[in-house]
């Protein structure tokens, strides 16, 4: 049994001639894969590697124009909100002068207005003191002529003692 245990053994054990044949098949793949496959792998890493570089360079500066943009985006609105600011209270001061210009308009009228009725009133008082002494005169002269017993016949005569006591009332009122 110890010798089929040897040949056990032995059988997972190379022989030399084994072990040297296949250090130089493995020498030579070693040196046909570092010779020719080696160079495109690392020529492939530096490609990828420079790409992932480009692609942080250009990460980076996308970044940087973001930031620039972002900056000049702010500067606009803060530019902007200014101009707002500026036309609201030019339109507020623009409004204060239309509400202003329109009292005055307003005001002017009715100053007019009221100058134009007081004008109309003066006229209409004129009117009816006109009308009034014409109708005091013609009384006077009818309470004169029962009177002195007889009618004036002289409108001449009338007229004087109608404008008399016209005169007469209007200095006891003043």
């Amino acid at each position: 049994m110890t010798v089929a245990a040897e040949d056990g053994i032995d059988l997972f054990i190379p022989h030399v001639y084994d072990m040297v044949w296949s250090a130089i098949i493995l020498v030579i793949v070693a040196l046909f894969f570092y010779k020719y496959f080696l160079p495109k792998f690392n020529a492939i890493f530096d490609e990828r590697s420079s790409k992932i570089e480009g692609g942080i360079e250009n990460a980076k500066k996308a970044q940087k124009q973001a930031d620039e943009a972002k900056r000049k985006y702010e500067d606009q609105l803060s530019t902007a909100r200014v101009e707002a600011s500026k036309i609201r209270d030019d339109a507020r001061a623009e409004a204060s002068h239309i509400i202003a210009d329109a009292r005055s308009r307003a005001d002017a009228e009715a100053s007019q207005i009221s100058q134009s009725a007081q004008r109309s009133i003066e006229s209409q008082h004129q009117q009816a003191l006109v009308k009034l002494r014409g109708e005091v005169g013609t009384l006077a002269a009818a309470l004169a002529g029962r009177i002195l017993g007889a009618k004036l016949q002289d409108g001449a005569v009338q007229s004087q003692m109608i404008d008399g006591l016209l005169d007469e009332i209007s200095d006891n009122k003043q």
